[in-house]
């Protein structure tokens, strides 16, 4: 990588509709050689956006959790000229947010004086709704595909009351990287407790990527 930073490799990546890797070690080089190549060769779907709409009655607050130098601005959704990521055979996207709920007891800010959460019709039932535009890898004009998120999404109580090993190990890497920016929002959780989330949230772990997280915030405690 020479003496390029993360920033400038993103940008370079960018420009080529490429993508970029660090490679430190054989587990890195077979990940990004190996396991990722074909979703690095193919392209299955370019300009790539994704576009989240909460239900104000519903949600009272929310956040995106990182992907600041991602964010496009409303108008340009449905702009087929503003350029986006693309999405190989293979890759998966993984966004998360920290969000409130109306009649929860977690809210960070004051209800604003003139906001009105009346929505002009019936949708009681949906938290968010959701919208995708792509274009095939061949073409120049975008598809939608556009989906409600029910509040049913809400009711973890299938899964144990705490979600997917996924979702929780998701949540592990997501808050030891606010973590390192400061920790604005994480009110003290860390340490043993998200080395506890990580471990617990391991599961399947074929490759040992996990493992490999679980370590480093091991050594990140021990600094500590």
């Amino acid at each position: 990588r020479g003496n390029l930073n993360d920033a400038m490799m993103e940008n370079i990546s960018n420009k080529g509709n490429g993508n970029y890797a660090y490679i430190d070690g054989i587990t890195e080089a077979h990940k990004v050689l190996v396991e990722q190549m074909g979703g690095t060769l193919v392209t299955i779907a370019k300009d790539v956006k994704l576009q989240l709409e909460w239900n104000p009655a519903v949600v009272a607050e929310y956040r995106l959790i990182g992907y600041e130098n991602r964010l496009l601005a409303r108008e340009d959704f449905n702009n087929d000229q503003v350029d986006a990521g693309e999405i190989g055979a293979g890759h998966t996207v993984t966004a998360l947010y920290e969000f409130s709920l109306v009649d929860g007891d977690a809210k960070r800010l004051e209800p604003l004086r003139y906001q009105s959460v009346a929505s002009g019709g019936d949708y009681g039932d949906e938290l968010a709704f959701l919208r995708l535009r792509y274009k095939a890898p061949d073409g120049d004009s975008s598809r939608l595909i556009e989906q409600p998120i029910t509040q049913a999404a809400l009711d973890t109580r299938r899964q144990g009351g705490l979600g997917s090993d996924n979702f929780r190990f998701s949540a592990a890497v997501a808050a030891f990287g606010q973590q390192l920016r400061g920790g604005e929002f994480l009110e003290g959780f860390g340490g043993e407790a998200l080395l506890d989330l990580a471990r617990d949230a391991r599961g399947e772990d074929r490759h040992g990527y996990r493992g490999e997280f679980i370590r480093l915030l091991e050594t990140a405690q021990s600094l500590d």
